[in-house]
């Protein structure tokens, strides 16, 4: 398979988890791929991409800095030519934060800075290069705890909903010019983020339990993510717009509860 044959794509966040699975990927299915992060453990995304026979190149950056996104963004285009995908992975989950009403506005600050601010402003640089192009599509990571509550925190929660108006938004800002932008929201998946999680349960012995309130009744894996992101970044997905795509076992498709009748 070569779906991303020619094309040039940008996966931020891509030094682990969901974003080095991404990168990886569409490097596999022909892209050249520039490596964001802003932990320097994305050369060894880019030297793993390189040792299959793929292209890559890595780069520090901080993807809630304007002045930063700018510059891969360029960079891109300059080492590339152009830019056809970007994959506004990066995020973070607040871990570690006092209960809701201990919140500070700098732990919202925090996190809405870089999983809201952060996308938004991969939307408006990588359209900037996309448009005269007069196509691009841009791939952004929300989240289930964006649609409904239970499944993170109120600042992590509250900036994935942003996420999802904002590629709705988005989509409609860019009526008319081929440029593309949808939203993916995973469940439970096993990555850095997640890590306490699957360590704490792993401590307890019920790591077989993650993910059992989906009707899969497991938890997910990172490739599944990217195999989502590589769908929408690719031309497969020419008319998929201002979406937001869940992969998580099913887990939104009900409320979640511990037993159904009719098994």
């Amino acid at each position: 398979m070569a779906r991303m044959k020619d094309k040039v794509a940008v996966v931020t966040g891509a030094a682990s988890g969901i974003g080095r699975a991404s990168a990886k990927l569409f490097a596999a299915e022909g892209a050249k791929v520039v490596a964001v992060d802003r932990s320097k453990a994305v050369d060894e995304t880019v030297k793993a991409i390189q040792e299959t026979g793929g292209m890559a190149l890595s780069m520090i950056a901080d993807a809630s800095k304007e002045e930063d996104v700018a510059n891969f963004v360029d960079t891109a285009v300059k080492e590339f030519g152009k830019l056809d995908a970007l994959y506004a992975n990066a995020g973070i989950s607040g871990g570690g934060q006092p209960p809701f009403f201990e919140l500070t506005a700098e732990h919202w600050r925090q996190v809405l800075d870089v999983n809201l601010i952060g996308v938004f402003l991969a939307i408006k640089h990588a359209a900037r290069v996309m448009i005269p192009n007069k196509k691009g599509s841009i791939v952004c990571t929300a989240s289930v705890a964006g649609i409904r509550s239970g499944a993170g925190g109120g600042p992590y929660s509250a900036s994935k909903a942003g996420v999802i108006n904002l590629t709705t938004t988005a989509a409609n800002y860019l009526t008319g010019t081929g440029v593309r932008v949808n939203a993916i929201c995973p469940g439970i998946i096993e990555t850095g983020m997640t890590k306490p999680i699957f360590d704490y349960a792993e401590q307890r012995g019920t790591k077989d339990r993650i993910g059992q309130l989906n009707p899969l009744k497991r938890y997910g894996h990172p490739e599944e993510i990217a195999a989502m992101a590589l769908f929408l970044a690719s031309d497969d997905a020419s008319y998929v717009n201002g979406q937001h795509i869940a992969v998580d076992g099913g887990l939104t498709s009900s409320m979640p509860v511990t037993g159904r009748v009719g098994r």
